[in-house]
């Protein structure tokens, strides 16, 4: 990766993400995971997320939907805490899971609720969603 591909990476993961989460996440790579912190660096934040077609609280709901339909709710967690710094509403969120119900299905939703809920703080943390 060219040191230009890398720096932009690098400024567009901490704007989204925020210092904190990076730092840790740079503090924890080793020799075994180099390269992949490597390839999400330049291949996700430099490539594609430091693209101009879209903005970032669009490609933050995007990513939330595609991870809250994978079900990858690890991912959905920290995306979440990274919308604050992009711009997503938890309003536009909201909405965005109402069409993960409908296209990916009502458990994947419920789950992510649960999980907007929890990280967002917009209800109880033991709420484990409506059905």
């Amino acid at each position: 990766m060219t040191d230009q591909r890398a720096e932009h990476g690098m400024r567009v993961r901490r704007a989204v993400l925020g210092d904190e989460h990076v730092d840790r996440a740079v503090a924890a790579t080793t020799d075994l995971d180099a390269p992949f912190q490597d390839y999400i660096t330049g291949a996700a934040w430099a490539d594609v997320w430091g693209r101009e077609e879209l903005d970032r609280p669009t490609r933050s709901l995007v990513t939330l939907a595609l991870l809250a339909a994978l079900g990858h709710e690890r991912e959905f967690e920290m995306h979440l805490r990274a919308s604050r710094n992009t711009g997503a509403t938890p309003e536009q969120i909201r909405e965005v899971l109402l069409h993960v119900a409908l296209y990916a299905g009502v458990p994947a939703a419920n789950t992510a609720f649960a999980a907007l809920k929890r990280v967002l703080g917009a209800g109880s943390a033991d709420d484990e969603g409506a059905s």
